[in-house]
């Protein structure tokens, strides 16, 4: 075991002295390349210390004026004097260019010969029993606007209807719209808006356009099922 030991430890010495002359070797070069670096950077400090100091010049102090006064530009004088008017001349007009006249058509007259029919008006005798009677007759629908389902009404699971009375004008426009029976309170506005917009023929009386009082008439607001199929009207009705 001594004898292990004492190897070691010479074999560790041996190792030390190699480091050693390794680490002098590069203290030798690496020395004398400080040395010149150090002292160059000495040198380049010195001559930027010597260099001579040159000022600089001073500004001169800047000046300014408040509010300053334009004076107005003068208008520049025209130096040429523009040529007087001169009378213009009319050129005279283009020649005409000659051409030829047309030569008259001279058409032959056609003649027939013939009598002419001679037609004297006279009056028509439709006898005594003819009478003129004018015609009457009732105002005659021509225009019906069908009505808008309420949102709500849409969304029920019954249809329903409303009575309606109303007059027609010698226009032909409903006057006076209201509703009598409703099944269901919100079918009444969209009924009188409906009835509102129809248009009719006046009735005609003695062949004048006069008003017709008193016309009823049923609007139904049908609902389709899923199937198809519509929806009975509200039980009791």
């Amino acid at each position: 075991m001594k004898n292990v030991d004492s190897k070691i430890i010479s074999n560790n010495g041996e190792t030390a002295s190699e480091a050693g002359r390794a680490n002098a070797i590069r203290y030798g070069i690496a020395l004398p390349a400080a040395g010149v670096v150090t002292v160059a950077l000495t040198l380049c400090m010195a001559g930027f210390i010597a260099t001579e100091f040159i000022p600089q010049e001073k500004l001169s102090t800047a000046s300014y004026e408040i509010n300053p006064q334009v004076e107005d530009i003068p208008d520049p004088e025209r130096l040429e004097k523009p040529d007087p008017l001169k009378e213009v001349e009319t050129p005279p007009p283009p020649p005409r260019i000659a051409t030829d006249d047309a030569a008259a058509v001279d058409l032959p007259v056609i003649k027939v010969v013939g009598n002419v029919t001679e037609f004297e008006m006279r009056e028509i005798d439709f006898g005594q029993s003819y009478k003129s009677v004018p015609i009457d007759k009732d105002p005659v629908p021509l225009v019906r606007i069908p009505p808008v389902f309420p949102t709500r009404f849409l969304q029920g699971d019954v249809s329903g209807y409303c009575r309606v009375r109303f007059d027609i004008s010698p226009e032909g426009l409903p006057l006076n719209v209201e509703t009598t029976v409703c099944t269901d309170k919100q079918l009444r506005s969209a009924t009188v808006k409906s009835v509102q917009k129809w248009k009719y023929a006046p009735q005609i009386e003695n062949g004048l356009p006069v008003t017709r009082t008193g016309l009823n008439t049923t609007i139904r607001f049908d609902l389709q099922g899923d199937r198809g199929e519509t929806l009975p009207l509200p039980s009791g009705i």
